[in-house]
């Protein structure tokens, strides 16, 4: 029996290995990227367009197109100093999702969306600073939010899931989808990091065995 254990874990061992040089890394504190719903295979984007019901902020949506610039998002922790540059985010991890074009940050509040009725997700705050209702939780497998892997993103403040189920708009945005909060997690709020730039984790020496 004693020597059956170190012979599995030499089988495993390059399996997991593999398994580490194939991933594409962690999203990590200041990197900007899109996140596609991969139900509904859209991006998550923002523009200076405002909801004409429930707090007339500005409107989140999902698109179909993977080249519009409305599409980034710089992701940053509760405060810039619990999430430094480079830094791998934890599953886990609170996180904020700043809107690169116009400065606000992803937001969700005790209004209904305008199409669903379900929780409304609005873009709120100047030059990246809103309020506690902007913070948001990884939920992921692993330590680390993986590049390839689908998450979702709870809300802090009031337990919703960000969630879009497919509901299209009309004039001016016609074709773009709702995005809403969910109180389910359910296949409609799993999210991709796509195409982006992603900071490099910043090599700590001091964390390294010398040779």
């Amino acid at each position: 029996g004693r020597r059956l254990f170190p012979l599995l874990l030499l089988a495993l061992l390059p399996a997991l290995c593999h398994g580490r040089e194939s991933a594409p890394g962690a999203v990590t504190c200041g990197s900007v990227l899109k996140l596609l719903n991969t139900r509904h295979s859209v991006r998550l984007h923002s523009h200076e367009v405002k909801y004409g019901s429930g707090s007339g902020q500005q409107s989140v949506t999902g698109v179909e197109a993977s080249d519009d610039a409305n599409s980034y998002w710089r992701i940053r922790g509760k405060s810039d100093s619990s999430c430094q540059r480079g830094t791998p985010v934890k599953c886990g991890q609170a996180i904020r999702l700043t809107h690169v074009n116009t400065g606000k940050n992803l937001h969700t509040h005790h209004f209904p969306s305008p199409l669903s009725n379900n929780q409304e997700v609005s873009a709120f705050g100047d030059d990246g600073e809103g309020d506690d209702l902007d913070f948001w939780i990884v939920q992921c497998s692993g330590s680390y939010w993986e590049r390839e892997d689908a998450v979702r993103f709870k809300h802090v403040g009031t337990e919703v899931f960000l969630s879009i189920t497919g509901e299209q708009y009309g004039h001016p945005i016609r074709g773009q989808r709702e995005v809403h909060g969910m109180p389910a997690a359910n296949h409609h709020n799993y999210w991709k990091a796509m195409e982006g730039v992603f900071i490099k984790p910043s090599l700590d020496p001091a964390k390294h065995d010398e040779l």
